[in-house]
């Protein structure tokens, strides 16, 4: 019997690790939807190997706003990704719903309009972040250092390819 019950607790965990690790999008715990993007709440956030504090920190980050995307929710535990494609467990008070994108690839010009000859507003370089303010068709409005300006959302991390949000 005790073979039996071992036997059912490994096709469990597997089950729940396959769970976990599949891209689809679907309904959270908490009546949300995974994927999707959140921000870091605090200036300190400890990423674990697992979704509680019995589990080793991985790493630390040190920036407050930064994007992350919440991949899957065990509890009270999100498994996070950043844009380097790290991978880690954040307990659930240490995120925020607020939106942040961080610059992709190179220098980028913020403009005045969604339009690629539109009037430039400022310069930022690969990593820096800002409030997401809106995101339509191809382009998001982003606020960096209380400058307002748009970019394509492909120069962005921290927004899906077809997401539109006010």
């Amino acid at each position: 019997m005790r073979r039996v019950w071992q036997t059912a607790l490994v096709v469990l965990s597997v089950l729940v690790v396959l769970a976990w690790e599949s891209p689809a999008v679907r309904a959270s715990e908490n009546g949300g939807f995974l994927p999707h993007f959140v921000s870091l709440r605090a200036d300190k956030v400890n990423v674990r190997a697992g979704p509680g504090m019995r589990y080793p920190i991985s790493w630390v980050f040190r920036r407050a706003g930064l994007p992350v995307e919440a991949i899957a929710e065990f509890d009270n535990w999100f498994k996070v990704r950043y844009a380097d494609g790290d991978v880690g467990w954040v307990h659930r008070r240490l995120l925020s719903a607020r939106r942040t994108a961080v610059i992709a690839g190179k220098l980028r010009i913020l403009r005045r309009d969604p339009k690629p000859d539109g009037t430039p507003v400022l310069q930022a370089e690969e990593g820096v972040q800002g409030q997401l303010l809106t995101c339509q068709d191809a382009w998001c409005q982003l606020q960096i250092g209380g400058k307002k300006g748009w970019l394509p959302r492909e120069a962005l991390w921290g927004v899906y390819p077809d997401e539109n949000f006010n």
